[in-house]
């Protein structure tokens, strides 16, 4: 760090900087900040590069929109689906040992999972759920009727659809699940390209796109996959709005902590940012308000800032006396802000993405946001409820049953009216129908659209062209030998002139037009971008000049071939999606 020549000097700047902040607020301190960082620029004067904030929450308490709705009633809701996502796990493991199941990933995402279904002309917003976390979307649909208490205890046991799948794929629940997202690192591309190819139909004028969002869940030590987050330049080159992340940091996967010595959440921050997306972090849940409140001194931020994952985690898993002498001992003024709180309070300050209200306003400020995709970063913890049974254990990934006073420690932490007599069967709990709490939840999602997950197949047949059309390719070519590509590129010519499903036909070419001879339908139908050409291509004169438009037909993935088969099936799927069958080849 630079020696301070004149404090005094500086003190006059830090406190121009609060008086700005104090009298005209968040955005005009960010505006002086981007033109004094521009006017440094210009002077080339070098500056410190970040892509990085703070290890603190992006938004704060001032900005947060308010959550609507009644925090307790569902906080309860969120109780009983998380009970019965447990023993739905747990009755499966024990019907059949090995079987298999997760409950430690949504026992972390639980507080996450909210959204928009179809309404009307509202198609509504399309899910890819992290695949882990399967247990908890049955159980909501259990509480909600959807799903009866013998689909449940057919968990992993896909019997002539009597059962429920390991985890979500629509060919073996067709009217439940959307899309198939399990197999690492596939759901977060195809999510890229769903939103890709809304944006595509309609600045086509095929679908009107509206206020749908595409959202997919993944988790943290997902993101090294590569298909995860290859495609993620695509979405903030074409300004995805319509696409929102949700990365469930709960900084552990199956062997141990995603990054023990590091912090994953931060290193997202850059990778994301970097690539041109919102980046929204909600590491911190609202019981640290205070004490962030109160610290004058800037230590406690440091002190986030200087933790490591691995630390993070023995903080949970040791409980508030540990989190104590460990985390706040490392500076006395620390010590100082906690001296009022027992070791249960440190035990119970919650991360952010256990926090509805901190969860809730990171969702509106998502949803409103123009111009870029969105990756909300919530800090969670694995495990969180499963106590001394796994709560932030490394081996938690692995938990399938949980002991009797494990068990009886959970109920008794999320209030699930089991009588003790009953507890060793584990059995499922659903108030009665004309209950508080299912009156309630049945009101929300009529609010919102409808329940989800929730998959839609009927739609109008197209009217495809008769055999005569191929008229010339049936007749064959004679003695003249013909490549295989010059007759499909015939057949597609075709099928694009025809007036019936001309306008529904899609070619997608991963950067090789010109190998299969179709450069010629670069200027017939143009290339799809949502910027349009903002050059003159160098031949521009040629009759098969590289023509990109806003209203380009052709979709030129560039060298991706994971990318373009993403296209393929979002289109290919979009007369479930989008009500509007297509034809992509």
């Amino acid at each position: 760090m630079t020696h301070d020549v004149d404090p005094f000097e500086t003190q006059e700047w830090l406190e121009a900087f609060d008086s700005v902040y104090k009298v005209h607020g968040e955005d005009r301190v960010a505006f002086l900040l981007n033109e004094l960082q521009a006017h440094a620029s210009s002077q080339r004067i070098k500056l410190p590069s970040s892509i990085t904030t703070p290890f603190h929450n992006t938004i704060s308490p001032p900005r947060e929109k308010r959550m609507p709705g009644d925090l307790l009633m569902e906080r309860r809701i969120r109780s009983l689906v998380r009970w019965n996502a447990l023993v739905m796990v747990m009755r499966a493991n024990k019907k059949s040992e090995g079987i298999g199941g997760h409950i430690a990933s949504f026992a972390s995402a639980a507080t996450l999972y909210f959204f928009h279904g179809a309404d009307g002309d509202h198609l509504g917003d399309l899910i890819f759920f992290q695949g882990h976390s399967s247990p908890g979307m049955y159980a909501r649909s259990f509480l909600e009727g959807r799903i009866s208490e013998a689909q449940m205890d057919n968990f992993r046991r896909e019997i002539g659809g009597g059962g429920l799948s390991s985890y979500p794929h629509p060919w073996l629940m067709p009217e439940y699940w959307q899309f198939p997202t399990v197999s690492m690192g596939l759901g977060p591309i195809q999510a890229i390209y769903q939103a890709h190819i809304m944006r595509y139909l309609s600045a086509r004028g095929i679908v009107a796109r509206r206020d749908r969002k595409v959202w997919a869940f993944l988790g943290d030590g997902e993101c090294d996959e590569p298909e995860s987050l290859g495609a993620i330049s695509l979405a903030g080159r074409e300004q995805l709005e319509n696409l929102i992340f949700v990365v469930n940091c709960n900084l552990q996967r199956l062997d141990g902590p995603v990054r023990g010595n590091g912090k994953i959440i931060q290193e997202l921050e850059g990778i994301f940012r970097g690539a041109g997306w919102n980046v929204i972090k909600v590491i911190w849940g609202r019981h640290w308000d205070e004490l962030l409140e109160k610290d004058k001194s800037g230590l406690l931020i440091r002190r986030m800032n200087e933790v490591c994952d691995g630390e993070l985690q023995n903080y949970r898993f040791n409980g508030g006396a540990y989190t104590r002498e460990h985390f706040f001992g490392k500076y006395s003024e620390l010590l100082e802000l906690v001296k009022d709180m027992t070791d249960e309070q440190i035990m119970y300050l919650n991360r952010g993405g256990h926090d509805p209200y901190k969860v809730y306003a990171a969702y509106a400020e998502a949803v409103a946001h123009k111009n870029q995709p969105t990756v909300i970063l919530a800090h969670t913890v694995k495990g969180y409820g499963l106590g001394s049974a796994g709560e932030a254990a490394n081996n938690t990934h692995s938990i399938k049953k949980l002991d009797l006073d494990s068990l009886r420690g959970f109920r008794d932490r999320f209030g699930i009216p089991i009588p003790e007599k009953q507890l060793e069967n584990a059995p499922y709990y659903r108030p009665d129908k004309n209950s508080p709490e299912l009156k309630y939840l049945r009101s929300c999602r009529r609010e919102l659209g409808g329940p989800l997950p929730s998959r839609k197949s009927g739609f109008k047949a197209m009217d495809v062209p008769t055999l005569k059309a191929f008229k010339k390719q049936l007749e064959g070519s004679g003695e003249r030998e013909v490549s295989t590509t010059m007759v499909l590129m015939q057949i597609l010519s075709v099928l694009i002139k025809d007036k019936t499903i001309g306008s529904f036909v899609v070619p997608i070419v991963p950067d090789e037009a010109r190998t299969f001879g179709m450069e010629g339908m670069f200027r017939q139908l143009g290339i799809y971008t949502s910027s349009g050409q903002k050059y003159v291509p160098h031949d521009h004169q040629q009759i098969m000049y590289y023509k990109e438009d806003k209203k380009g037909v052709i979709l030129e993935e560039g060298i991706n071939e994971a990318g373009a088969m993403s296209a393929w099936l979002a289109l290919a799927t979009a007369y479930s999606t989008s009500s509007r069958p297509m034809i992509p080849f």
